[in-house]
């Protein structure tokens, strides 16, 4: 009875180790779809920004990396160590969304053989999410926009809890597809009763991401990947 015992805890201790890395393992591996979104305008420094590779061509980023003049800023895509030229397919500055096409015969076949699947399920709060770039993977959750002035609501309708940077992808942790791409920042409040009045404190801010649901409807009609 003691080995059985000793043997279930040496078990449990492994799952308890080897759980949080795989997980890890996971994230590191959605960092294939992560690019740098490069832009040079006319006498100034150049920009860099982050994108998500789609699979194909495409490469999809919030519209304010690649700029209001995309034709002058001359916008490249880095992806998988190599330096490609960018055309701007589609571009909102409203939904704050762009579509890059790349030559495909330029990329890896490894990577041109991906798809990257857009969620279908829409986001809800406390879900866990993972933000990647090409540098990291990071994991944060969904907050509620009840959390920012009621005024913005409407607008920046889905949030994560902290501040993420323009252009990145959040995906659902679970199923590995893409949620979103992180557009803006939004100032959070807090609530706490004192002296039977409610008060409302800033706290912090939340990263607002276009949904899954948005990049569907700005995709052009007849888009495949």
């Amino acid at each position: 009875m003691r080995l059985v015992a000793v043997l279930a805890l040496g078990i449990s201790a492994a799952f308890q180790l080897t759980e949080p890395s795989l997980a890890q393992t996971f994230d590191d591996s959605l960092q294939v779809y992560a690019v740098n979104v490069v832009k040079t305008p006319p006498f100034k420094k150049q920009f860099t920004g982050y994108g998500i590779y789609l699979g194909g061509p495409w490469v999809i980023t919030a519209a304010h990396v690649v700029g209001h003049w995309p034709f002058l800023t001359r916008p490249r895509v880095l992806v998988a160590g190599l330096d490609l030229p960018a055309t701007v397919v589609k571009k909102d500055d409203q939904v704050d969304l762009a579509l890059l096409s790349v030559d495909e015969t330029k990329l890896p076949v490894s990577l041109r053989l991906r798809r990257n699947p857009l969620c279908t399920a829409p986001p809800v709060p406390g879900m866990e999410v993972v933000d990647v770039m090409p540098e990291s993977a990071t994991r944060t959750r969904i907050v509620s926009p009840l959390l920012i002035a009621s005024e913005l609501r409407s607008r920046f309708d889905t949030l994560v809890d902290t501040v993420e940077v323009s252009g990145t992808g959040i995906f659902d942790a679970q199923r590995k597809c893409l949620l979103g791409i992180i557009s803006a920042k939004v100032q959070k409040f807090g609530y706490r009763r004192m002296n039977r009045r409610l008060l409302v404190n800033p706290d912090g801010f939340a990263g607002y991401f276009v949904s899954a649901a948005k990049i569907v409807g700005f995709l052009p009609p007849k888009f495949h990947f």
